[in-house]
C-alpha cells in the first residue's frame, strides 16, 4: 500500500505516505493514491483538516528510482503522460478545499519539496534536510516547479537549479516551511496549526483558501503544460541519459569533478 488514511473522528484526517522501505519515493501507485485521496478527502464532510505525513525516517526522497529508470526507456508521449499524472496529483492536493498541513522529517528531496509546496502550512522536525536534487541527475525540477516557485517567490532562484542540500532553518527563511520544531514536539506543533480550523466554518475555510490562491496567483494550466514540456525535453538530453545511468552504475556523471575539492 503506497498510502493510507486515518481519521481521528473529530475532523482531522491524516494522509500517510506509506513506502517507508523506499523512503516514500514517488512511484505510479503513490501518485495515483495521493490523487484519489485528495479528491476523496476534499469531498468528505466529516473531514475538516488534512495532515500530510510520512511513515519511517524519510518524508519523501523524490522520484522512485525504478519509475525514473522506466521513464528513461519510455517514448516521449509516455513520459509526458507520467509527468501529467504527477502534475494532476500536485494540483489535486493544492486545490483540495480542506486545509492541508505538511509534516516533514528526515529528508525531503525533489518531489518531496513539491509536496510541501502545495501544503497550506508545512512544518518540519529540526534536522530535516531539503533539496531540489534533480540537476545532479541531469534532470530539472519541472513538474513541481510551478508550485515551488509560487511558494518561494523570488527566493526560489537560490535553490531551484542547485542540487545542494539545505537545512530546516534555511527552508524556514525561504518560506518553504512555516515552522521547524524538535522531533519530540511535532505532535504539539501539528495540533497548534490544525485545531483552530475546527473552530471555523468549513465552507468559509474552503472559500478563503480558494480566494487566497486566486489573489496570490493560482498556478494555471499554461504553467503546468510548460513544466511537462520542459521535463519531456530534458529527458531527451544526453545529460539525463548520462546522469541516470551513472546513478544506477554508482559512477560519477561526466560533469562531476573526478577529484573532490
Amino acid at each position: 500500500m503506497a498510502i493510507r488514511v486515518e481519521h481521528d473522528g473529530a475532523g482531522i484526517a491524516t494522509l500517510w505516505l506509506a513506502r517507508a522501505e523506499k523512503h516514500n519515493a514517488l512511484d505510479a501507485a503513490m501518485i495515483t493514491g495521493l490523487t484519489e485521496a485528495a479528491t476523496s478527502l476534499g469531498s468528505n464532510r466529516d473531514v475538516r483538516v488534512v495532515l500530510l505525513r510520512a511513515e519511517g525516517r524519510t518524508f519523501c526522497a523524490g522520484g522512485d528510482l525504478g519509475w525514473m529508470q522506466a521513464q528513461m526507456k519510455a517514448e516521449r508521449a509516455t513520459r509526458m503522460a507520467e509527468a501529467g499524472k504527477l502534475a494532476k496529483m500536485l494540483g489535486a492536493l493544492d486545490q483540495m478545499p480542506k486545509p492541508l498541513i505538511g509534516v516533514a522529517q528526515g529528508n525531503a528531496f525533489g518531489g518531496g519539496v513539491g509536496l510541501l509546496a502545495v501544503c497550506d502550512v508545512a512544518i518540519a522536525a529540526t534536522g530535516t534536510l531539503f533539496g531540489l536534487t534533480e540537476t545532479r541527475l541531469g534532470l530539472i525540477p519541472a513538474t513541481i516547479g510551478p508550485y515551488v516557485v509560487a511558494r518561494l517567490g523570488a527566493k526560489a532562484r537560490q535553490v531551484f537549479s542547485s542540487p545542494r542540500l539545505f537545512d530546516a532553518d534555511e527552508a524556514l527563511s525561504l518560506g518553504l516551511i512555516a515552522q521547524a520544531v524538535p522531533a519530540d514536539t511535532i505532535g504539539a506543533a501539528m495540533a497548534a496549526h490544525a485545531d483552530p480550523y475546527l473552530m471555523a466554518a468549513p465552507g468559509a475555510v474552503a472559500r478563503a483558501k480558494a480566494l487566497g490562491r486566486q489573489l496570490h496567483g493560482a498556478v494555471d494550466g499554461a504553467a503546468i503544460d510548460a513544466s511537462i514540456q520542459a521535463l519531456a525535453d530534458q529527458w531527451e538530453t544526453r545529460e539525463a541519459e548520462a546522469g541516470i545511468k551513472a546513478f544506477f552504475d554508482k559512477t560519477k556523471p561526466p560533469w562531476m569533478p573526478r577529484d573532490p575539492r
